[in-house]
């Protein structure tokens, strides 16, 4: 009885992607650790408190239970199911979910000029579910908010619609993260949502530029700002 004649272990490797081209686009695996050499110089990135946020700090927000400057390990990449800085804002307002940083839409006013500023660094934000972890982010530790930053950007994500998160916004967050990595010296992990929520989150997407996005933190683009 003849035997099924496999390909050779060369033909095999050219019909299965390698895990780095498998992984590239997908957000539930991007993530990338600071280097310990090559952190830029303190700097102010363009940013306004979002107008009337105040308000909503009590609820949608918390007290950090560790050192709000030494204790900070990671950075959290968000992207907003809708279309505007309003939309976003209105899960805050309802006190279901909060982030440091919104990166306004393409069409918004403030879009080339300021990110918004949301929730004090020195107060954990509320992105992450607590039993939430990563074995390699932070030692696999759960209660993300309390050690960890958060960036959220505005794009629709839309599976029917291929909205590109524009070059400003990759830049703009690009540029938060080297101002955290500057002003936070045990910051490490830069992390997506959807890698440490798998089960029920995919931001920032596949369409994010996340090696372009890498590139931008690890070697700067002039310090725009």
């Amino acid at each position: 009885m003849g035997g099924i004649t496999l390909p050779s272990r060369t033909a095999q490797e050219k019909l299965v992607p390698t895990l780095g081209q498998r992984t590239m686009n997908d957000p539930k695996f991007f993530l990338f650790d600071l280097p310990r050499s090559g952190r830029p110089a303190p700097f102010r990135i363009p940013e306004e408190w979002y107008p009337g946020v105040r308000d909503h700090w009590h609820h949608a927000t918390s007290r950090r239970a560790v050192d709000p400057i030494g204790g900070i390990r990671a950075l959290v990449i968000h992207a907003a199911v809708g279309l505007s800085s309003a939309g976003a804002m209105s899960v805050m307002k309802a006190h279901r979910a909060s982030w440091h940083w919104l990166i306004p839409g393409t069409d918004e006013e403030p879009h080339g000029k300021v990110a918004w500023a949301c929730v004090p660094e020195a107060s954990a934000a509320l992105h992450v579910r607590d039993l939430r972890s990563y074995p390699a982010v932070n030692g696999g530790q759960a209660k993300v908010n309390d050690w960890s930053l958060a960036i959220q950007i505005v794009n629709s994500r839309s599976r029917d619609v291929v909205e590109p998160f524009s070059d400003w916004q990759v830049e703009i967050a690009a540029e938060i993260v080297r101002y955290s990595w500057a002003k936070y010296p045990n910051l490490k992990h830069v992390v997506s949502h959807a890698l440490l929520d798998p089960e029920r989150c995919s931001d920032p997407g596949a369409h994010f530029p996340w090696k372009r996005f890498r590139d931008l933190v690890l070697n700067g683009a002039g310090d725009m700002y």
